[in-house]
């Protein structure tokens, strides 16, 4: 097997859906089905290895017609080469697919038509059945033209797609059923029938259509039945866009259809695959180790460097067991102040979750840092709209970030006097929610403000709902951030929209709004502030005691388990844009309290970092960070 590098993991053709694997595939692998006398015609490619001979120019230059070679025909955008990837042998030996079943119960493979790699995908298509419907045209308008410039042979777009459909059906029929194929759908003598004009297209429509739907499943018939009627149509009403649209058609289903076959095996297959995982890996791995494929030295730095920080402050010695430096150095590989640390190696294919994970703090911790400055401006606003009266018995000193004053940069509490600890928490602080419980929360006492007016009317039930109004709204904002952008691009775009919109919930006078947007910017954009280090460690901290709890429950699980119990809740996946937590509550539920839906996120997240420990450690706890590789048996 090659070696896959962990940012080479989107194959060409087809990408399995979740926020994980691919397998790299190249379509210039792919050959053509082209007749003898058009692969004769190509010019050889001469082997690296072969000499090189030099000969003295020519006399008298060689005439161009001589030299000339008509171009070989463009490739279907769908050929059994580009399918193979979808072969049950391809996916049991795929390792990432392998890996990344263990994460996603909705794992499938689908058409990759994203990014740059899917435009191009796209381009080439259309080049394809543009070209196809030009011959077409051709070979009716100009019949002596089109035999000039392709002859008789196959070395054009019709008669290579027919024999990619006829190697796409060979793979989705029985062996049985392959010999009346051969009959029924022979090329050479269909290509014959083509060119002398007598060729029944309409027939052969209605015999594929008849072969599909036996082995399509039956939602594809519907399918069928528009390509059927497109194919006759263009025949019967000489009409070669309908025809190319047909025939356009046909491959999609087909492509369909394998891509059916291939998830109906990922199904079948998931608990034999989820079970031998790390048999499987141990084995790969184990194989390029010892044939110096596979450096881990960086990996073992890591491990020694996080047993060397270890401090020891896990409440239960027996919930980690030896893992407790590991997940302690692997719960800091997730956080956002960390990214441009080093994922060691040996997370090879946990990479793109790992990143996953940090993005999701990094929008945890944002979230609650434009929440406590709505808190802070919240009460200044409440503060100004009271009589004059009261205004005068207290403080006049207002938040530091509706003060432009540079100096304040770098003050101890960037983001005003309130002390982050020993307030109560009051929001959650992660997109992960939960409605498990339905306790309020009473909103923070202020550096500032440190009387309530006597003639406000909040409460703290009336002033608890209003910041869960506010939070959905922000989270609503950031799901509409472009899903392309890095996470700190995303925040820092998101800036000016999040000022208006907590403005919108006070009443603070509009004149403090660029101050405001300045001093958010400062902290959205800003990780060494005070307010965002402190945001962070507090989160840290308490996705530690949760994920002590998970990694206590989830050891001693079989695979099968380990998956059935760490993935059951999350429906939609961690990245699906619609956040749910492990019960499946959404945002926006009635009722939902601040410090249950803190709880949800924290759960979440230590869930999903105790399954991608507790199976990384399984696979490499021995045959690296302990250092016993010497010792152990591979078969």
């Amino acid at each position: 097997m090659e070696t896959r590098s962990p940012t080479s993991t989107e194959p060409e053709e087809h990408v399995q859906e979740h926020p994980r694997s691919e397998s790299e595939t190249s379509q210039s692998s792919t050959t053509s089905v082209a007749s003898a006398s058009s692969a004769s015609s190509c010019p050889l490619i001469v082997p690296d290895n072969t000499p090189t001979r030099h000969f003295a120019p020519a006399a008298t230059p060689e005439p161009r017609s001589n030299l000339f070679h008509p171009p070989r025909p463009l490739e279907p955008p769908v050929t059994k080469a580009t399918l193979s990837e979808l072969d049950v042998t391809k996916i049991i030996h795929n390792p990432k697919l392998r890996h990344d079943i263990n994460f996603d119960p909705e794992l499938h493979f689908r058409p990759n038509l994203d990014g740059e790699k899917g435009r191009r995908k796209q381009e080439k298509a259309n080049q394809f059945w543009t070209t196809l419907q030009d011959q077409l045209l051709l070979f009716v308008v100009d019949r002596e033209a089109f035999r000039r410039q392709y002859s008789d042979g196959d070395d054009w777009c019709l008669p290579t797609l027919l024999r990619a459909v006829k190697e796409i059906i060979q793979t989705l029929v029985p062996q049985r059923d392959r010999e009346f194929l051969h009959d029924g759908f022979n090329v050479d003598l269909l290509m014959q029938q083509f060119n002398r004009g007598i060729a029944d297209l309409e027939k052969v429509a209605l015999w594929l259509s008849g072969v599909l739907k036996l082995h399509c499943a039956p939602m594809r018939d519907e399918w069928v039945d528009e390509m059927y009627t497109e194919l006759s149509n263009g025949n019967q009403n000489n009409d070669m866009a309908e025809l190319v649209k047909g025939m356009r058609s046909l491959l999609c289903v087909l492509e369909a259809m394998k891509l059916d076959v291939a998830n109906h095996q990922i199904r079948c297959l998931r608990p034999m695959l989820i079970e031998d995982t790390v048999h499987f890996e141990q084995r790969f791995f184990y194989k390029k180790i010892t044939a110096n494929r596979l450096d881990v030295s960086g990996a073992r730095l890591w491990y020694a460097e996080a047993m060397r920080c270890y401090s020891g402050a896990s409440r239960d010695p027996r919930a980690f067991g030896e893992t407790a430096a590991f997940f302690e150095a692997l719960a800091k590989l997730i956080l956002p102040t960390t990214a441009k640390e080093t994922i060691p190696n040996t997370f090879l294919f946990d990479e793109e979750r790992i990143v996953k994970l940090r993005s999701d703090m990094l929008d945890a911790i944002n979230l609650e840092v434009c929440m406590r400055l709505y808190e802070d401006l919240d009460r200044v606003s409440r503060v100004n709209s009271v009589s004059p009266s009261f205004r005068a018995s207290v403080p006049t000193s207002v938040p530091t970030y509706v003060v432009d004053d540079e100096a304040s940069v770098h003050s101890n509490r960037n983001s005003g006097d309130f002390n982050f600890f020993n307030a109560p928490t009051s929001r959650p602080s992660s997109l992960a929610l939960s409605a498990c419980s339905s306790a309020n929360s009473s909103p923070r006492s202020s550096g500032y403000i440190t009387l309530q007016p006597p003639t406000s009317a909040d409460t703290s039930d009336s002033v608890a709902a209003k910041a869960n109004t506010v939070y959905d709204s922000l989270v609503a904002l950031l799901n509409t951030a472009p899903s392309h952008q890095r996470p700190r691009q995303r925040w820092e775009g998101l800036v000016p929209s999040i000022a208006i919109q907590i403005f919108r919930y006070t009443n603070a006078p509009q004149d403090f709004l660029p101050q405001f947007e300045a001093k958010l910017a400062q902290h959205l954009g800003e990780m060494r502030s005070d307010l965002y280090q402190a945001v962070e460690q507090n989160f840290y901290t308490k996705v530690m005691v949760e994920l002590e709890r998970r990694v206590k429950d989830f050891r001693n699980l079989s695979g099968v388990a380990l998956f059935s119990v760490a993935t059951g809740g999350r429906v939609g996946g961690p990245g699906s844009g619609r956040w749910e937590d492990a019960s499946g509550c959404h945002i926006g539920d009635a009722g939902v309290s601040q410090e249950s839906r803190d709880e949800g996120a924290v759960e979440d997240m230590a869930v999903r970092l105790a399954h991608l420990g507790v199976l990384h450690w399984r696979v490499w706890g021995q045959m690296v960070y302990l250092d016993g590789m010497d010792e152990m048996v591979v078969d």
